[in-house]
This record gives structure tokens, sequence and C-alpha cells, in this order.
């Protein structure tokens, strides 16, 4: 059961009641043979943590130790393995002649999200911390290693390009050479033996899409996928473990896809409820019928459910259990695992995200004006806004035909995503594409706002690809262009971190960016001197960025900028010149011709050591040149 205190003796009993199910039966039968079989592959594990735990402590002793150091990894592996006993249960009763395809479909869906878990479970596993055998390890990875392929056949929600984009940061390979030699043997004699499937048989597919989705690529580049982080729900240590051990969580709160205990329970048209990160994945992946019912989805709104909610918040309190949210009892725990006092007033807070859906726009405004406020304030606020449920639907209301709400709406997401945690949770719920339409169609405050929140969601490296595939840096180049002092600032801000990821720096050429920051180099005030020469230097590295600079006439104003008091326009001035005229010995004689080598040379001797050697470089090229 998600959520509960489990020690390793109670997990050894969890996987064997695992083991005992009957696998021979039903539609899926190999689908839970399999897991059944990688799931035994754990046995050894789970008793070497157990008998390596520090000696005089009893077995209470070390599983609190577990749940004190806040094992992450441990709380996914609990979580895994209760989904799977859930899973099994229902799957090995499943016939295709009595179900819909649809409840096949969703099945699928639930085997592949189970698998996730417990590869993302087995990858972050501490074994420095344990006396951990190598022969447990091999078993291990070669659990983790037949259930990355598991996923692989279930069907994958990202592109091939994505695909090859994760896989690194994925991977974490904890063995030696030899020991991977060891575990491809183990993996051939264990697959022979217990697959009916060769593994050259095995083929990879990929679901189908309804459309790009800014969500589901946010799923797949996230370093934490399940956003499972704020998901994990472990209770305090109590002389009540075992009691807590056989704790039940009512049906209604497990979502029928992830069948765990619901965080943020969303409705979808018909009716029914969901966990919200789950039920967009599955209409990302181009389903477009209720999982449960079958029914067609007459649209995709997902509505806050706030009631049920309550219910498993007060479920949660009652028995003893951290709720499935970073936020308990006026405290909330960070991402290193440690736990922060929050100061303010949460049943306020929920009275007010609730105070958003009416259909009154005066509440709607008024609602909104205290949220900007308050998540202006303080950091605490940030995080209670967020844990009421805000963020989707202040999403929801960035595509407002009231101006005032847009504007307002557009700022509480800009105030939210400046705490880290939230910058997932706003990816999660959709955000780009309505934060693109605001920047293309608001007010000049909602455009530039809507830029500054572009510029904070980028600060995370996998969110620059989702935003440059958007069409947001269309948009920014025009804003850029045509909007205020501020608006101008607030995109030049966000182009300069987007083109920080290459793939997005042809984008932003095709936008016309080039010209108008070379014209800002003559024309606009030194606050945008700075940023106009900083996004030129990053551009610098494409071909095509360098082809258009040419084409602008840039290299005069950048040999003027080479004399100028501003230490790092001097710099940027260089590292452009240099990129520009590395391998063109005609542009060489160019910049000689007019007048680079003097000020070059001050540059090597009094600028930055970046500056210096930059200079040095193109002296260099200059003087070769010249013979």
């Amino acid at each position: 059961m998600a959520g509960v205190s489990v020690s390793p003796t109670s997990l050894l009993d969890l996987i064997s009641s695992i083991i005992d199910i009957p696998t021979n039966t039903g539609v899926f039968k190999k689908d839970c043979a399999d897991l059944a079989r990688r799931v035994c592959l754990l046995t050894h594990l789970i008793e070497e943590i157990r008998d390596s735990s520090p000696s005089q402590e009893s077995e209470s002793d070390a599983s609190s130790s577990l749940i004190t150091n806040e094992c992450d990894w441990w709380s996914d592996l609990v979580v895994g393995l209760q989904a799977s006993k859930r899973l099994l249960s229902s799957a090995t009763c499943f016939q295709a002649r009595e179900s819909s395809d649809g409840a096949a479909k969703r099945i699928t869906f639930q085997f592949q999200c189970v698998t996730w878990k417990l590869v993302k479970a087995l990858g972050d596993l501490p074994y420095d911390r344990y006396d951990i055998s190598d022969e447990v390890r091999e078993q291990v990875e070669l659990a983790r290693s037949q259930l990355k392929r598991a996923m692989q056949r279930y069907g994958s929600l990202n592109s091939k390009k994505f695909s090859s984009a994760i896989s690194e940061p994925i991977e974490k390979d904890v063995l030696s050479s030899t020991k991977s030699k060891v575990i491809e043997k183990l993996e051939s004699i264990q697959e022979t033996v217990h697959s009916n499937i060769p593994l050259s048989d095995e083929k990879k597919f990929e679901s189908p899409r309804r459309k790009s989705s800014s969500i589901s690529l946010a799923f797949l580049l996230s370093k934490d996928a399940d956003n499972e982080r704020s998901e994990k729900a472990v209770t305090k240590n109590n002389d009540d473990s075992k009691k807590s051990d056989e704790l039940t969580i009512p049906e209604d709160f497990l979502c029928p896809i992830s069948l765990e205990l619901m965080k943020d329970p969303a409705i979808v048209s018909t009716g029914q409820t969901y966990e919200r990160s789950y039920i967009q994945r599955w209409i990302d992946c181009g389903n477009l019928r209720c999982p449960k019912t079958q029914q067609k989805l007459e649209n995709f709104t997902l509505t806050p459910n706030y009631v049920l909610r309550s219910l498993i918040s007060q479920w949660c309190t009652k028995h003893n259990i951290e709720q499935p949210g970073s936020y308990m009892n006026g405290r909330t725990k960070n991402s290193d695992g440690s736990f922060r006092d929050l100061s303010g007033d949460i049943s306020a807070i929920r009275a007010l995200v609730r105070k958003l859906s009416t259909r009154s726009i005066e509440d709607r405004r008024t609602a909104l004006s205290e949220i900007r406020t308050l998540s202006k304030r303080s950091t605490d606020n940030r995080i209670l806004i967020a844990e009421a449920g805000a963020i989707p639907v202040l999403v929801n209301l960035l595509t407002s035909d009231d101006v005032e709400t847009q504007e307002n709406a557009v700022t509480c997401v800009l105030n939210l995503s400046i705490y880290e945690n939230n910058k997932e949770l706003i990816m999660l719920a959709g955000a780009v594409t309505s934060i693109v339409q605001v920047l293309r169609a608001g007010t000049m405050e909602a455009k530039e706002n809507a830029a500054a929140t572009l510029f904070s969601l980028s600060l995370a490296d996998e969110n620059k690809i989702i935003i440059g595939a958007s069409g947001a840096i269309l948009a920014l180049v025009d804003l850029l262009e045509n909007g205020s002092l501020r608006g101008k600032k607030d995109a030049a801000t966000a182009l300069f971190n987007l083109c920080i990821y290459s793939g997005n720096k042809g984008r932003a050429v095709r936008a016309g960016i080039v010209n108008p920051l070379v014209k800002m180099l003559t024309d606009s005030s030194p606050m945008m001197v700075v940023e106009a020469l900083a996004i030129l230097s990053v551009l610098a590295s494409s071909n095509d960025a360098k082809a258009e600079m040419l084409k602008a006439n840039a290299i005069p104003p950048l040999i003027d900028f080479l004399q100028k008091d501003q230490p790092k326009n001097r710099e940027n001035a260089a590292s452009i010149l240099l990129s520009l005229c590395k391998r063109d010995t005609e542009k060489l004689k160019s910049i000689g011709r007019l007048g680079a080598v003097v000020p070059l040379m001050e540059l090597s001797r009094d600028g930055t050591e970046r500056a210096k050697r930059k200079a040095n470089s193109l002296l260099e090229l200059l003087r070769k040149s010249s013979q």
C-alpha cells in the first residue's frame, strides 16, 4: 500500500505474495509471469539490505534508519512493488472476450507505469550505503535491464529523437565492464529459460500521438519523469507499524491508471477521476477515450477534484500517513530530503484557489489579484499556492478573454515559477503553449511577463528543448523587435537562455533574430547592447548565424566595441569576431584594415581572461594571414 512505512522484512513478505500470484491465466499471462520473475530477482537485494543494517538495531530500527535518511529510492521501490501486486491481481483475471480493447490498452499502460517505477527505483539504488555483494548487484542490474526492455515493448511515449536524448542520464552503469559482461551472459541464460519470445523478436513501437505535446515531452525529459519526488508518502515510524502495513487504501482513492494513492485528482469529461499526470500522459499518447468507461472524451479539460483531494487528505491524517504531496502539517520536504517549516494559511489559500473556478468574473479577478500578491511575497506562499492545486487552474486562465484575468494569471505563473519545484508542475500542466499564446496576442504587460516566465522555466535544461519546439522563439524575436524596453529586455534574456541549447540556434536564426541584434549594437540603450552582444556570442558557433551576421555588416560595430569600457562587451565582441573570421582570410584582412589590431593588442594585455585568449587567437590569425 502506497504511503506506509515498510521494513525490509515486510517488503520480503510483499515480494513473496507477488510470487505466489498465479500468472498462468488470462490474456496478459506472459506479462504477468515476466513481471513476477523480475520482482523475484530482488529478493536477495532486500535480504542483504536487511542483514547489512547496523548491529544492535532491531528490525523496526533498521526500517526507521531507511526512512529518516529519506531514501527516495526505497520509497519508489515500495510503491512500485505494491503497484505490481495490485496490477498482477487484476491482470491475471483479464479475459479479452469479456472486456473491451480500451481496457486491454489501459492494463498495458499500467504495466508501463509500474515498470517505469521499478526501473527508476533500481537506478537510484545507493550500493555504497549497504553491504551488497557483487552477485546481488549483478542480479539487480539484470532485473533492471530486463525491465527497461519491457518498457520498450509496451511502447515509448516519446520519439526516437528524444529517446536518444534522454538515454544518457537515465542509464546509470554502477558495474565495471567485467560485471557488465557477466550480466549479458546472465541475461541470455535467464531470457532463454523464462521467455517464450526470443530477444531478437522483441519489437519496439511508438504509441500514436494525438498532437505534439509539451506535457509528454516534459514527462520524458524530466530527471524525475514520474514526478515521484512530490508523490512520496512515507509514514512516521510508530509502535503500530505492523498494523500500518496491513492498512488498505480505499479503492476510490487510487488512480485507475497508476494504481496509486492520488496526489492531484482530476476529473475528465466522462466524470471519472484520475491522477492528473497519468491521465494527461494517457491523452498525450493519442488515446481519445476514458480509460475506465471507454466513452469518447468530449474535450481534454482536466478539472481539479477538490472534494476527493480533501477526503484523501483527511484519511491520510487519520491514519498517520504522510499525504501524497510535499506538504503536511505546515512542513514541506525539500528536494534534498530535508524539511522546511512553512508560514501561511493553507486553508485560506485553498479557498482562493477554489474561487478561481467560479463563474463570476469579479470573484475570479479578486482571487487572482490576491494570489498574485501572495505569490510575489515569499517562497512559502509559492509552495502553499502550488500545494493548493492552483497551477493547473492558472494555466487554464492564461487563455481567458478577460484582459485583466490573463495579465494576473500569467504574472501568478511567473511568480510561482521562481520556486524550483514548481517549474516541473507548470510544465506538466501544459503551460508553455498557453504562455506562447499570451506572448503573441496579450497586452504588453502580459507579453513582458510571459517572456519572463519562459526565461524562468528555461533555467531547467530539459525545458529549453520543449520551449524551443513550441514556437516561442518566433514570438520572443517579435517582442525583441517591437516590444517596450522592458519587453525587449525580458525577450532578450529568455532568448539568450534558450539559445544555449544548440538545437534552438537554428530556430532563432530562422525567426530573424540576427538583424535586430546587430541593429541594437548602434541604436539601443547600453542595457540592450549588453544583451545583444551576449546573444550574438552564443549564436556565433552556428554557421547560419555567422552568415546572417556578415550579411548584416556586423564587423564594424564589433570592432568599435573592442575599444569601449565595459569588459564583458569587449570580451563578447572579440569572441564573435574570432568566430566570424577564424577560417576566412579575406575577413581577417578586412578587420585588419578596419583597425582591429591596436584594440586587440590592448585587450590581450588588460582584458578578462577569456578576452585575452580570444584577442591573442585573433592576433595570431592576423599575423599568419599577413604572411
